[in-house]
């Protein structure tokens, strides 16, 4: 990754999904410009972002209901992003390092909010 690689582990889920987003940014900037990948520069982009904004409008949310519903966006946007990883990942596009760190980092996510999400509904 560039020179704000992440090593560090963060525990505040709100920052780890806004550095998700911007280290997928920073991943997507150095793709090839290729028709075939505007697609799924596209998607991780939009995806990454929109979970990070999602979660923030969770905690603003009054009823458990509007919670719940804002973090099953969080966890649908962080799958779309898994999947535009993981077809990049399967044609070998970006480094390698970086399409690991992303790929971990996105089921971790994944699991974490699905597991807030859970956690509210019993």
């Amino acid at each position: 990754m560039e020179l704000n690689e992440p090593t560090e582990r963060i525990f505040n889920l709100d920052e780890r999904l806004v550095r998700f987003a911007g280290e997928s940014i920073f991943f997507v900037r150095k793709l090839a410009k290729a028709y075939e990948l505007e697609y799924y520069k596209n998607q991780l982009i939009r995806s990454s972002g929109s979970a990070s904004l999602n979660y923030g409008e969770s905690q603003g949310t009054i009823t458990d209901k509007d919670y719940v519903f804002k973090l099953s966006l969080v966890v649908k946007e962080l799958k779309e992003s898994r999947n535009s990883l993981r077809v990049l990942n399967y044609i070998k596009e970006g480094e390698e390092k970086e399409r690991n760190w992303l790929l971990i980092e996105v089921e971790e996510l994944i699991a974490i909010a699905s597991r807030m999400m859970l956690n509210k509904l019993k």
